[in-house]
């Protein structure tokens, strides 16, 4: 019996936003709107996602015992995501700064803070809810080697594993081959590829499966996003939408697909839906407070 649909072990961040009609040059200074504080940080966006969606969703992460701490367990708690693996310390909750321009593009530096802080140890006392998901999704705003113990527990268990390697770094083998699949943008699969990358979608993902994981996702924007496994790739195109704020977006695609994976659908079927769900997110500013029902989703 699985206890949640998806278990997620990433980051918790406050997202620090000001919306600027272009974005500074090396010494230059512009001024933009007012700052605006969202709950946001790849784990704790893709659990909120995938509840939004019906999802019963858990969620593994550090914060810090301080406001922005308060204010993502508020978000996660008003989703439905289960906190009860949320650990608080004394570390300052991590904080993302984020510049969005009027095209709804953003810039964004990330400090890790209590994100840095979790450990092997904490995965290891979870390694029950990671034995009862259905699907762990997973992403690098934490600790390599924290990720790294996720996926071995995951893999011994036999859970599947969903992996956005964001923000991008060198992985070690067993990891690529724990993931099914592995979830990348076009700067992603550069950086994962090195200089031999190539130069169109069916590529990268043709060199990310030349790496070991079982299935490659690659997400292009408002262009959709591209299937690939063994036996050949899929390119899925998405809704046209006005974009307001792309913050958030990847991570709303890959909360969708981790759930719908884990409910036993393709990864055709599930990239279909997890483009929609992305190009839902665009149409309102923020991270979390933008990521659609089942029922927005379906209004696309």
């Amino acid at each position: 019996m699985h206890g949640h649909d998806l278990l997620v072990v990433g980051s918790a961040n406050a997202d620090l936003v000001i919306h600027v009609d272009r974005r500074p040059d090396a010494g230059e200074t512009v001024l933009g709107s007012d700052l605006a504080t969202h709950p946001g940080g790849k784990g704790a966006n893709q659990a909120v996602a995938a509840a939004r969606l019906g999802a019963r969703t858990a969620l593994l992460a550090r914060v810090g015992d301080d406001a922005h701490g308060r204010l993502l367990t508020g978000s996660l708690t008003s989703a439905g995501v289960d906190t009860t693996r949320v650990l608080s310390g004394d570390t300052p909750t991590g904080v993302a700064l984020i510049t969005v321009d009027p095209s709804g593009d953003n810039s964004i530096v990330v400090s890790p803070g209590a994100n840095a802080r979790l450990t092997p140890a904490d995965v290891a006392g979870a390694r029950e809810l990671l034995a009862a998901a259905r699907v762990v999704s997973l992403q690098l705003e934490i600790p390599l080697e924290s990720v790294a113990a996720a996926v071995a527990a995951a893999t011994e268990a036999g859970t599947r594993i969903v992996l956005n390697p964001s923000p991008p770094a060198a992985l070690p083998r067993e990891v690529l081959a724990g993931c099914d699949p592995i979830v990348v943008n076009e700067h992603e699969a550069r950086v994962l590829l090195g200089p031999e990358a190539g130069d169109t979608p069916e590529a990268w993902a043709a060199g990310l499966l030349a790496l070991g994981p079982r299935s490659v996702v690659v997400t292009l924007g408002a262009a959709g996003a591209l299937a690939a496994t063994a036996d050949g790739t899929v390119r899925i195109p998405s809704p046209r939408v006005a974009a307001v704020d792309t913050t958030g977006a990847g991570d709303s695609f890959t909360g969708a697909l981790a759930w719908r994976l884990g409910a036993g659908d393709d990864l055709v079927t599930a990239v279909r839906f997890a483009v929609r769900v992305g190009a839902a997110a665009v149409k309102k500013p923020g991270a979390q407070e933008s990521f659609p029902t089942l029922e927005e989703v379906g209004q696309l």
